[in-house]
C-alpha cells in the first residue's frame, strides 16, 4: 500500500457517513465542524454599557477561521453587527472616551490597523503599513495610538548573483541565515529583522519607531501621555537566553529609553494603573528549570518597590488589568483544570475567585484558554468574558460583582441544540506511582454504558506545561460520536496544580507522568467504562511524545497514533525552533554534553520495544516538531516489521488544526487507523 492511498482510503467524509445514516439521535459529523461559531476578545467600553467582541466561524469555501466584530447593548442583551465583509476583523480596542474603535481588518492588501467612530460609521486606515500591526493600545489622551510591527533587516549575502536575462527562469535565489532561529513555526523561513513598537496619530499619518536594534521589542502599554511601556531584552545574542525580558520606559520627547525592571527572568505582560503610579506585570526569578510559575508584580512607575501579590497563590496568573481606582488588579489564573478570573487587591494581595468558566476558544483540543475585559459600572465591577461550557464554544457572558454570570449570546443553538453531544464526566484517581490525586475527564458518547464493551481513547495534552479542562473539544465530540469514550488527563507536569506538582516531570519526562496515565485507563476498565482489549492512545506535540514512549512501555493498546511527537531530544535540541530552550532550561545540557540523557528521555531509545500498530502523523511545515521527528519513529517500525503509516499534512504548521478541514482530517484519520486494529470492528483484520 502507498503513503498515500491509506491517506486516501482513511479520509473523513466518507469514513464518518455510516454514523449519519443511522437511525436515532444526530451526533455530531464531521461537516458539523464548519458550523461552529464561537466569541473572542470581549471588550467592554468605559461605561460599561457597551461590549464589543470578535464573532468568529469557520469559512467552508475558504477552510479558514473569518471574524467579525459585533456590538453589544449589556442592559437588554440586543447586539448587531458593528463591522463585516469579505475580510475579518479583530483586536478591536476602545478608546478613552468610548466614541472611537480602533482595530485590524486582514484582507486582500494584508493587515491593516483602522478606527472606526461610532457615531455615525465612519472608518479609514491609520496608515499605510507594509507590515503586519498587532498589540494596539490607545494613549490615556486618545490622541495616538501604539503598536508593534516587524522591521526588515538587511539579509546576509557572501556573493552578488548575476542578473537574469528579461524572461529567463532561474532557479531562486539561495538563502543565507546567521541567527540561530532561522525558522519559526507559523511563520515559516524567518526574514532578518526585528519587531519594534511604533506610534501613530489617531487621526491618521506617519508612524514613527519608537524602539531599535537588532533585538524585538513589543506589548506597548501607555505609561503616560509621553512614555511609553515596552517589553524586550536589550543584550547581545539575546536568543541564548529565549525566555529573558525586561520591561523598558521609552521617553517620546527624545526616544531615550530606561530599563525598569533588573531581574533574571522573564517580565512582560505590563498594565499600568489608572493613577499612572503603579504598574502590573508577569514573570518569575529563573531557577533555569523546565517549568516555572508566573506571578503577578506591581511596582512603582520608576520600577521601584516591587511586591509580588501571588506570592502565596500557588496557580499561574496573566493577563493583568487594573480596576478604575487603581485598588486591584483582575487576571486570568489556571485553577485545577479550569481557567478562573480572580481579583487581587492591590494594598493586601487578597485574592477572590470571580469566576472558573472562563473559556471556550480552543476548538480543538479543550486546553485552557478565553479572554476577558473589566469596567465600572457606578461603584461596582463589570466583567465580559468568553464563557466555557463542556457543550459549547465560547459565548459571550457578563458578570456584575459576584454571583452568576448572564450568558448573552447563544452563537451554536442552532448547530448543536439538535445533536447528542457527548456527557462530560469528571472523575479523580490516585497514581500508582505515589498516590497523589490526577484529575481526568471521560466524555462518554451518545447511547454510553458501563457493561465493559466500548472503546476508549486516551487523548493526551501537549505542552507538556499545559492543561485541560471540561471545555467544548471538537475532535473530543467527534470521537465519542463515533462510539468512543474518550479520557483527557492533567498528569504530573499539568499546570494549574501548583508549581511543585508542574516540575515532577524536570528532568523526568517522559516519566511518572505515564504512570499517571495508565492508572486513569485502569480505573476505567475497573468501572466497566470500556473494554480491555479497545484501548486506543493519541495525543498531539508533548501527547505525541507520551504516546510514542507509552507504545514502547506496554503493549496493552490496540493501536496507537503519535501525532507531531518529539522522538529524538538531540535532533529537537539542535534545528526545532525552540532548541535554545531545550538545551538551556529542560534539560540543561546540550546533546554532546549529556548524551546519555538524551537519549534516556527519547522515545526512539524504545522503539525496539514496540509490538503496538501506531501511525504517526504531522504537519509538511511543522517546525516545532519537525517533520524529521515522526519520520525516524516510522522509519524504525518499518525496519522491525511493526504496523506503522505516515501521514503528512500538507501546509500544516505545528497547530496541525488550524483549518477545520485539517481538524477533520486528524480525527478521523486516527479513527480510521484505529477501526483497523479494533478486535470488534469488521474490517479490524485488514
Amino acid at each position: 500500500m502507498s503513503r498515500w492511498s491509506l491517506l486516501i482510503g482513511l479520509m473523513v467524509f466518507g469514513f464518518c457517513a455510516g454514523a449519519q445514516a443511522k437511525e436515532g439521535p444526530r451526533v455530531f459529523g464531521a461537516d458539523d465542524v464548519f458550523a461552529l461559531e464561537w466569541v473572542q476578545d470581549p471588550q467592554l467600553d468605559s461605561s460599561a454599557r457597551r461590549v464589543v467582541y470578535a464573532r468568529t466561524g469557520y469559512d467552508k469555501r475558504l477552510d479558514r477561521a473569518r471574524s467579525s466584530l459585533w456590538l453589544m447593548d449589556v442592559a437588554s442583551g440586543q447586539q448587531r453587527p458593528l463591522i463585516t465583509g469579505s475580510g475579518s476583523y479583530f483586536s478591536p480596542r476602545w478608546s478613552p472616551r468610548g466614541e472611537r474603535l480602533a482595530y485590524l481588518a486582514s484582507g486582500e492588501d494584508g493587515l491593516e490597523l483602522r478606527i472606526r467612530y461610532l457615531v455615525d460609521g465612519a472608518d479609514f486606515r491609520v496608515a499605510q503599513l507594509f507590515e503586519s500591526p498587532r498589540s494596539i493600545t490607545w494613549s490615556p489622551d486618545g490622541e495616538r495610538l501604539a503598536f508593534t510591527m516587524f522591521v526588515p533587516g538587511e539579509t546576509p549575502s557572501f556573493a552578488k548573483a548575476p542578473q537574469a536575462p528579461e524572461s529567463a527562469k532561474w532557479a531562486d535565489p539561495v538563502r543565507v541565515f546567521d541567527d540561530l532561529v532561522y525558522r519559526f513555526d507559523g511563520q515559516g523561513w524567518l526574514e532578518e529583522g526585528a519587531s519594534h513598537v511604533f506610534v501613530v496619530s489617531a487621526d491618521g499619518g506617519l508612524p514613527r519607531q519608537i524602539t531599535k536594534g537588532d533585538n524585538d521589542f513589543g506589548s506597548p502599554a501607555w505609561l503616560d501621555d509621553e512614555h511609553v511601556l515596552v517589553v524586550g531584552n536589550d543584550v547581545e545574542e539575546a536568543h541564548l537566553d529565549p525566555i529573558e525580558s525586561d520591561i523598558y520606559r521609552i521617553a517620546l520627547s527624545d526616544l531615550s529609553m530606561t530599563r525598569l525592571t533588573k531581574r533574571d527572568g522573564p517580565d512582560r505582560s505590563p498594565r499600568v494603573a489608572p493613577d499612572g503610579e503603579h504598574v502590573a506585570y508577569i514573570g518569575y526569578d529563573d531557577k533555569v528549570l523546565s517549568y516555572q510559575q508566573d506571578d503577578l508584580f506591581v511596582m512603582h512607575a520608576n520600577g521601584s518597590e516591587v511586591v509580588n501579590l501571588t506570592a502565596d497563590f500557588d496557580h499561574p496568573v496573566s493577563s493583568p488589568r487594573w480596576v478604575r481606582d487603581s485598588s486591584a488588579v483582575i487576571a486570568t489564573a489556571e485553577y485545577k483544570g479550569h481557567t478562573a478570573l480572580v481579583h487581587i487587591d492591590a494594598a493586601d494581595a487578597k485574592i477572590t475567585i470571580v469566576s472558573e468558566d472562563l473559556g471556550g476558544t480552543s476548538l480543538g483540543r479543550p486546553y485552557a484558554s478565553g479572554s476577558f475585559s473589566v469596567a465600572n459600572r457606578g461603584s461596582q465591577l463589570r466583567y465580559a468574558y468568553t464563557q466555557s461550557r463542556p457543550g459549547r464554544p465560547a459565548d459571550l457572558a457578563v458578570l456584575d460583582g459576584v454571583g452568576e454570570p448572564r450568558t448573552l449570546t447563544n452563537l451554536n443553538d442552532d448547530a448543536l441544540a439538535h445533536i447528542d453531544l457527548a456527557e462530560i464526566e469528571e472523575i479523580s484517581v490516585k497514581s500508582s506511582h505515589d498516590g497523589r490525586e490526577i484529575e481526568a475527564w471521560v466524555a462518554k458518547p451518545p447511547g454510553f454504558k458501563a457493561n465493559g464493551s466500548m472503546p476508549l481513547i486516551l487523548e493526551i495534552h501537549g505542552g507538556p506545561f499545559a492543561m485541560y479542562g471540561p471545555t467544548f473539544s471538537a475532535e473530543v465530540q467527534r470521537y465519542a460520536a463515533e462510539g468512543y469514550v474518550v479520557a483527557y488527563v492533567n498528569p504530573r507536569g499539568s499546570t494549574g496544580y501548583g508549581e511543585e506538582f508542574a516540575q515532577l516531570i524536570d528532568l523526568n519526562y517522559p516519566g511518572e507522568d505515564y504512570d499517571d496515565l495508565m492508572s486513569v485507563v485502569d480505573s476505567l476498565v475497573k468501572r466497566k467504562y470500556v473494554d480491555s482489549k479497545r484501548l486506543f492512545v493519541t495525543g498531539g506535540s508533548g501527547g505525541g511524545v507520551l504516546t510514542a514512549w507509552i507504545v514502547g512501555k506496554t503493549d496493552r493498546f490496540a493501536a496507537a497514533a503519535s501525532i507531531k511527537p518529539v522522538i529524538n531530544w538531540t535532533t529537537m535540541a539542535l534545528v526545532g525552533d525552540i532548541a535554545a530552550l531545550v538545551g538551556r532550561h529542560w534539560l540543561r545540557a546540550q546533546p554532546w554534553e549529556d548524551p546519555d540523557l538524551y537519549w534516556r528521555l527519547s522515545p526512539i531509545s524504545l522503539v525496539g520495544n514496540v509490538k503496538t500498530p501506531t501511525m504517526m502523523m504531522v504537519g509538511e511545515e511543522d517546525h516545532r516538531t519537525p517533520t524529521w521527528e515522526a519520520e525516524q519513529f516510522y522509519g524504525a517500525l518499518k525496519l522491525q516489521s511493526v504496523p506503522t503509516a505516515l501521514v503528512r499534512v500538507p501546509g500544516a504548521s505545528h497547530y496541525i488544526a488550524s483549518r477545520p478541514s485539517q481538524l477533520i482530517a486528524k480525527t478521523d484519520n486516527i479513527m480510521g487507523w484505529f477501526a483497523k486494529f479494533d478486535p470488534k470492528k469488521k474490517d479490524g483484520a485488514d
